[in-house]
């Protein structure tokens, strides 16, 4: 029940610490597979503390309630809750503090979220007094509201923005000193700490530390500032999130990982080397208070973990020896390679019986009574990554982490997450914050984007528009189409002129070189694979018709919903493979999987996100109905 400033006060001087964020998985087996991620975290890693993100206006609160339980309660790991007060109901703001307390949360990162939008966000027969926005507009409401109520109890952490807070989305009018006199007033209101949004640009950075301890009104000269990083764990995840978090990345950073950036293994080696450079940079710093590392893991641990041993940031007591007698070395990782001065090899070994299986496997919960179709892909929670008896020394799992041995692969088996349809498994999947449906945009910048439509064709444009590349993105698909689209956008115009609104899609692709410039992806060493899909929305009737013909081909497989969660598919059970690769020296890595769990999950975002473009129009206007 410690609070995070106590914690950062208790080190030596000079001391460095991290912390990790965390975000609540969309599926059940995500979040029983991350929960066994954690364990191993803590005990490989040992973070200052961790964060678990609040989805906005209250959408995971649920999750994120149950998560930090995890982390604060069954881990014993000090755990610092997001909370958001903007756009929804005015009572959860008090639950989700009283709970809080009640886990023995002492640390709350204070956030506003969406800026307030009563009218689109009220819920049907929600009373006006119920409406968060009605006492919080700002997150200097919330910090103040947190001090009134409770006093000291809580250790209350503030966002700052280092590049500046881009509220309408136009990067050109990001700057820090717009948002200064915000961050003095959340500072004097209360705030003990401040975390930085993510960044690559560690000039920016340099400036805006120095703007704050500087600054005349004094309220940040000793206030612990911690940096936000982002571990690099593909070339799409860094373009996307870059994008909406309005991040610059510097020129010498892009042109290293364009170099590499069809291959996901080298990009994610470059992108350590990077985060460390950032780190080693930042440790160089003066600073009147111990410097701090935040990082967003994505709910993800091989890369950040090379990144804490590259830069030392392990507590020292992760480097004793294991005298086990009865252990043997571990196999060296094939991609990312111990760092200079790092644990060598016989301070990490294991028990060379336990789990020794070739290939890899998913983790479950625990064993079913019933025989599994995929047993020999599945291993329990206790058994994978989380080795048994005298094996589980730190440093070993901490190798375990980093992907080494067959251990570690296990452990990290979805290392190079694919958004809504990679592994519904895997902790990773899904939206790549855990922030819940959003358009991703301000509500200005989605009108510029999107008009007023006001029929069926007004938004069959906008899909023809998107697939001809006039159209930057949809509220589905934030970004411009991939190049393999161009070779199917004949039959995806067909699709969307019947009034079939089409969001995702990909060509058959069959044993491509891996470094195709269109199709390639993965080491250049090797062969690609795909199945053609497509998703799209389509009216009812066209389904009562459609679905009939569809069982007629034995090789089609499909999976429908609609908004009232009704589900229908030509075999729920199955588990369909559509992107693959094979590549020398590897086990087929399988990054796209459909399949009737993570169909479901996409589902319930999917029509929400029609919602949340609603809720941009005026009631009662011709749009809105």
């Amino acid at each position: 029940m410690e609070k995070i400033t106590d914690k950062i006060n208790a080190l030596a001087d000079g001391a460095n610490y991290f912390s990790l964020e965390f975000f609540p998985p969309k599926t059940a087996m995500g979040f029983a597979n991350l929960s066994s991620r954690l364990e191993r975290m803590a005990q490989a890693l040992r973070p200052l503390f961790v964060n678990v993100t609040w989805g906005a206006g209250g959408s995971t609160a649920t999750k994120s309630l149950e998560l930090a339980e995890i982390c604060q309660r069954q881990l014993g790991l000090t755990t610092c809750l997001h909370l958001t007060c903007t756009n929804m109901s005015r009572k959860l703001v008090d639950e989700a503090l009283e709970q809080a307390r009640t886990l023995g949360i002492r640390n709350i990162l204070a956030l506003r979220g969406d800026a307030p939008r009563s009218e689109e966000y009220r819920e049907e027969g929600q009373l006006p007094e119920d409406d968060s926005n009605k006492d919080f507009t700002w997150a200097v409401d919330l910090v103040q509201y947190i001090r009134k109520q409770y006093g000291d109890y809580f250790c209350i952490g503030v966002a700052a923005y280092p590049e500046g807070h881009s509220d309408q989305s136009h990067p050109e009018a990001q700057d820090p000193k717009f948002d200064l006199s915000h961050l003095v007033e959340k500072t004097q209101a209360g705030a003990d700490f401040l975390m930085t949004q993510l960044f690559f640009d560690v000039e920016a950075y340099d400036r805006f530390e120095t703007m704050l301890r500087e600054h005349e009104s004094g309220a940040f000269k000793t206030i612990p500032i911690i940096p936000g990083l982002l571990p690099i764990q593909s070339y799409q995840i860094l373009n996307r999130v870059s994008k909406l978090s309005h991040a610059k990345i510097p020129a010498d950073i892009e042109a290293r990982l364009d170099a590499v950036k069809g291959d996901d293994e080298l990009v994610k080696q470059v992108g350590v080397k990077v985060l460390s450079e950032i780190v080693e940079h930042l440790q160089g710093r003066p600073s009147p208070t111990r410097r701090g590392f935040h990082f967003y893991t994505l709910n993800l641990e091989k890369a950040v973990s090379h990144i804490l041993e590259n830069c030392h940031l392990i507590p020292q007591p992760l480097l004793e020896d294991d005298d086990d007698d009865d252990a043997i070395e571990l196999t060296p990782g094939a991609d990312l390679q111990p760092p200079e001065g790092a644990l060598s090899n016989k301070d990490r070994r294991r028990l060379s019986s336990v789990n020794s299986d070739p290939r890899n496997r998913v983790i479950i919960s625990k064993p079913s009574n019933s025989k599994s179709s995929n047993a020999s892909y599945e291993v329990p929670e206790d058994e994978a990554g989380i080795p048994q008896g005298p094996v589980t020394t730190r440093a070993n799992t901490l190798a375990i982490s980093e992907g080494e041995g067959s251990l570690g692969r296990e452990a990290t088996w979805d290392d190079f997450p694919n958004g809504r349809w990679g592994d519904a498994r895997s902790p990773a999947f899904g939206e790549i914050d855990g922030y819940g449906p959003t358009l991703h945009v301000s509500t200005p910048q989605a009108l510029k984007l999107w008009g007023y439509p006001v029929d069926k064709d007004d938004i069959s444009k906008l899909f023809r528009r998107h697939i001809e590349g006039d159209l930057e993105g949809i509220p589905w698909s934030e970004q411009g189409l991939s190049p393999e689209t161009s070779t199917i956008a004949k039959e995806l115009l067909a699709l969307n002129a019947k009034g079939w609104w089409t969001v995702a899609s990909q060509p058959a692709v069959n044993g491509l070189k891996s470094t195709d410039p269109v199709f390639g992806w993965g080491p250049k060493n090797g062969l690609v694979f795909q199945k053609p899909f497509v998703e799209f929305f389509l009216p009812a009737a066209d389904w009562a018709k459609l679905q009939p013909r569809l069982q007629t081909h034995d090789q089609i497989t499909y999976f429908a919903s609609n908004a009232a969660g009704d589900f229908k598919a030509s075999n729920e059970a199955g588990v369909n493979p559509v992107t693959w690769g094979s590549f020398t020296g590897k086990e087929i890595v399988t990054p796209t999987i459909i399949e009737a769990v993570s169909f479901r999950s996409w589902c319930e975002e999917a029509w929400s996100i029609w919602r949340e473009w609603q809720r941009i129009y005026a009631p009662r206007t011709e749009t809105k109905c």
